[in-house]
């Protein structure tokens, strides 16, 4: 077999900010934020949209995430309204 020829897996922390959620877990993401973990070890986080923790799947509620202006973007792109043929 190869050797060097897969990517490093580290631990890493993802936080959902909106949800109040975090997780430690190991991944191939690296961050250059970093987050003190409750072992009082520091590991690099990296911050998601939406987790379990908050999809309206999981939880059973309805929420509105509109990063960056997705609509507003699209309206720009492609016009509002137009005609469809």
């Amino acid at each position: 077999m190869r050797t060097a020829i897969h990517p490093v897996s580290r631990p890493v922390v993802f936080r959902d900010r909106a949800a109040g959620f975090a997780l430690l877990t190991r991944s191939t993401l690296d961050s250059p934020r970093t987050v003190e973990w409750e072992d009082g070890a520091t590991y690099p986080v990296v911050d998601v949209e939406i987790s379990s923790a908050g999809h309206p799947f999981y939880t059973g509620t309805s929420r509105v995430v509109d990063t960056a202006g997705r609509v507003e973007r699209f309206e720009r792109r492609y016009g509002r309204g137009a005609a469809r043929r």
